[in-house]
């Protein structure tokens, strides 16, 4: 009888194991998942912005306010549904986010003038900034300490995974359906994932415990962490600078210097998209072990030993490679973040702090662009990319070594006595 009780306590605690990773694994693909829809429509926008002018009768610089404006509301949506993820909970708040890119990218198809089309843009700048924070949070959460880097790795290359989906959607899709099919092409996934987040995820645990009683309570909390916001702002905006400095002008890029075709720009994206889903899985693993800001460090320092292939590649092969490695890097460090980010957040602030940070510095480095554009008049584009990247990456180095480490903190332990 003694022998049977251990056998018994054995296979319960395997039996529970395997539940708690079973939800993990859940929240893991609800924050993935929702991260890829809001980054394919981000990227098919970009993509589609030519024909949307022609079709609107505007011009380059007029139709660009599309992106603009969801740049612009981005940090409004991760104030607003961080501070409801904060307050009641993750899963009612990323339900209710998808559930609006379902009716943002309905309408984006349906929208038959400008103004109505900046509208409904500035509504997905809301939906798109919301996501990541409470996604993240959620996810974070209840991850396995010794798993938090790779899973995190995983979560944030969403976004290079909904990049290549946009343009092997576009690829395939747009010379044969033309644009507005392809948004509604990306509502149907969206309400699925709705559902699965309804009957399928559990709410964080960590959020129970560290809830705060009141509206009063709340806003102390986040207060009091005003210092920490301005650190993430800040490291966060480097970040940003060394994404956005490596992808938003490179399409530009192959079309004046290697004067490619738009098909062969949207295979080079997508290539270069593998690589920052690779990127990101393996240095976040490696975070695991040694260290969120250390790996950080080296995915850049190697990132600029990468920037003369990169920029200034003798051939198509080598550009290609160098398009794929420099998004391996560059992505390899952003793959850090989420557990980064959520580990230095307090319990009470996860779902708040982290995605506001991000989502406020992505409005300060949109401006690489017109920085890049600036070099360029000047020099060429392999030049001025090459000058961006060299610096933003050293910045992001420097706001990296800067802050602080809590890898392998323990979520939940703050507020345990309530």
């Amino acid at each position: 009888m003694s022998n049977d009780e251990p056998s018994a306590g054995r296979e319960a605690s395997v039996t529970q194991k395997k539940g708690l990773i079973s939800d993990h694994a859940a929240a893991v693909t609800a924050g993935f998942s929702g991260w890829l829809l809001d980054a394919f429509d981000f990227f098919l926008v970009t993509f589609c912005l030519t024909a949307m002018a022609r079709e609107f009768h505007k011009s380059d610089a007029e139709i660009a306010l599309v992106i603009t404006m969801t740049l612009v509301f981005r940090p409004v949506g991760g104030f607003v549904f961080g501070l409801m993820a904060d307050r009641y909970g993750r899963r009612l708040p990323l339900m209710i986010n998808i559930g609006f890119f379902a009716v943002a990218e309905i309408l984006t198809g349906l929208a038959h003038s400008y103004t109505a089309l900046i509208i409904v843009r500035a509504l997905f700048g809301v939906v798109m900034g919301g996501n990541w924070g409470v996604g993240t949070s959620l996810a974070m959460e209840g991850a396995p300490v010794g798993k938090r880097g790779m899973l995190s790795g995983l979560l944030q290359e969403g976004y290079a995974a909904g990049n290549v989906l946009a343009a092997v959607s576009y690829f395939f899709l747009y010379g044969r359906v033309g644009w507005r099919p392809l948004f509604f092409l990306g509502s149907v996934p969206a309400i699925l994932l709705v559902l699965f987040i309804r009957f399928r995820v559990k709410e964080s645990t960590v959020w129970q415990k560290a809830r705060t009683r009141n509206w009063g309570e709340q806003g102390r909390e986040i207060f009091s962490h005003w210092k920490l916001f301005l650190y993430l702002l800040a490291f966060m905006t480097m970040m940003l600078f060394a994404s956005h400095g490596t992808q938003d002008m490179y399409p530009t890029f192959l079309q004046r210097e290697w004067h490619f075709s738009p098909s062969r720009r949207a295979a080079i994206t997508a290539i270069s998209g593998v690589g920052a889903i690779l990127g990101g899985i393996f240095f976040g693993h490696f975070s695991d072990r040694l260290g969120r800001r250390r790996t950080i460090i080296i995915a850049f320092v190697l990132g600029i030993l990468l920037i003369p292939l990169w920029a200034y590649a003798p051939t198509q092969a080598l550009l290609v490679t160098g398009a794929f490695l420099m998004q391996f890097m560059v992505q390899g460090a952003w793959g850090v973040i989420p557990a980064h980010l959520a580990e230095l957040s307090p319990d009470s602030v996860r779902g708040l702090l982290p995605g506001f940070a991000y989502q406020s510095a992505g409005v300060i480095a949109s401006t690489v662009v017109y920085i890049e554009a600036a070099y360029a008049a000047k020099t060429s584009y392999a030049t001025a990319m090459a000058l961006t990247a060299a610096s933003v990456f050293i910045l992001a180095c420097i706001m990296a070594a800067v802050g602080r480490e809590r890898r392998g903190q323990t979520f939940g332990a703050e507020r345990t006595h309530s």
